[in-house]
């Protein structure tokens, strides 16, 4: 429950997250604790996460990181 109240707080405070899939997880306890939550904006299957914590990666957040004209 700690990781994933962690990971609701790191998600509230802007971050991406994603959570792994109860078809391809073989403890689903800590997984299932932060989609309960809503802490995972993206539940997918294990061989998907790196490639879309890459595309994450490069897409920046609306309203993170964002600067105005100088």
């Amino acid at each position: 429950a700690d990781g994933a109240r962690g990971l609701l707080a790191m998600r509230q405070a802007g971050a991406r997250t994603i959570a792994q899939d109860e078809e391809t997880c073989v403890v689903f306890g800590m997984p299932r604790e932060a989609i309960e939550l809503g802490a995972a904006e993206k539940v997918l299957p294990i061989e998907a996460i790196g490639i879309e914590a890459l595309r994450m990666a490069g897409e920046p957040k609306e309203g993170i990181g964002s600067r105005g004209a100088a």
